[in-house]
């Protein structure tokens, strides 16, 4: 055999290790969007508050740069990501760091809940006039850019809007998969489930839970505001504070849950890729006895499969049965013969 297609045969064997979800540079390009867009609103809200004197608008203006900051950190680790994508000491890729946004997302995203319940109980018991048409003016603005916003992130309605709590996803036909187990790209598109083609990118779950809060928040003031003109009742403004942070911290949680899943490697609630992977396996003959699995980036899996046979195979053998599984982005087979 030649030295070059020795060569050849060791670069077929060789292959990268991104593990960026299908749609990363799309969910890029409208984080950076909705931060521009949600900075511009909120700087006008400052202004306008500041010039007319409004407590309100300040507020809002201020609420809204916490969720501001917390989509700037949706965008870097989209970014940061996309540029380390080949840079070998992250050893399995870079798709996880969408995961770690996520999480430093939800702690965000609790801080804000806990805020908006505190402020709420200082203002039941010291409650402060409210200058209700200035107020209801802003609520309803920063609906309608929370509205767009959310919108964007969804891809134009692609994210099921009962998504903010479960992401429990099954494994034929969501988004593009990339199969290189053995440095092959084989890219297979599905459109059958197009609102879940995000399952499992906890960065855009993040910044899009971001902006459905803000939104929460400025119709629960709405309602509020509305009925406290309209019956005099002061006390249900905090009161639809209080259960705005309750609803918030509860998101907040189920973010936590599912990021910190990913970044301790747990294999989340109803995913069937381990049991899948035995089915592909094994035979009279062939018993996994170690199976670990793990995700890399949204929609990739890796997994470590030791496989004990009476009748040894070579590992491309094994891999060659676990093909189909388009989740599985980077596959390590260990063969033993059995005693």
């Amino acid at each position: 055999m030649s030295a070059g297609s020795d060569k050849a045969g060791i670069n077929a064997l060789e292959h990268d290790h991104v593990f960026l979800g299908a749609d990363h540079r799309r969910n890029e390009r409208r984080i950076w969007l909705v931060i521009a867009l949600t900075a511009v609103m909120m700087v006008a809200e400052i202004a306008a508050g500041t010039v007319y004197g409004s407590m309100a608008l300040v507020a809002d203006g201020w609420h809204m740069s916490t969720h501001a900051s917390a989509l700037l950190i949706s965008a870097f680790a989209y970014l940061f990501a996309r540029r380390q994508a080949r840079n070998p000491r992250f050893t399995f890729g870079t798709g996880k760091l969408g995961d770690l946004a996520g999480f430093a997302s939800a702690i965000i995203l609790a801080l804000i809940a806990l805020l908006m319940a505190w402020e709420s109980l200082l203002r039941l018991s010291n409650p402060v006039p409210i200058g209700f048409a200035q107020a209801i003016a802003v609520a309803v603005i920063g609906l309608a850019v929370n509205l767009a916003s959310a919108w964007l992130l969804a891809g134009g309605g692609h994210v099921a809007h009962g998504d903010h709590a479960h992401h429990h996803h099954s494994h034929h036909g969501h988004g593009h998969h990339a199969h290189h187990s053995h440095g092959e790209h084989a890219h297979h598109c599905h459109g059958d489930h197009a609102h879940l083609q995000n399952a499992g990118d906890n960065n855009i779950r993040a910044a899009y839970l971001h902006v459905i809060a803000d939104a929460l928040t400025s119709v629960l003031a709405i309602a509020a505001l509305t009925l406290g003109s309209l019956y005099g009742w002061l006390w249900l403004d905090p009161m639809m504070g209080i259960v705005g942070g309750l609803v918030i911290a509860n998101w907040s949680w189920s973010l936590m849950k599912s990021s910190g899943g990913v970044l301790l490697d747990v294999i989340s609630e109803g995913e069937t890729l381990p049991a899948e992977i035995r089915g592909a396996i094994e035979t009279e003959d062939d018993r996994i006895t170690d199976l670990h699995v793990w995700q890399v980036g949204p929609g990739h899996h890796a997994a470590i499969v030791a496989v004990l046979t009476s009748k040894p195979r070579d590992p491309a053998f094994y891999k060659g049965r676990l093909s189909a599984l388009e989740e599985l982005s980077h596959v390590t087979v260990e063969v033993t013969r059995a005693a």
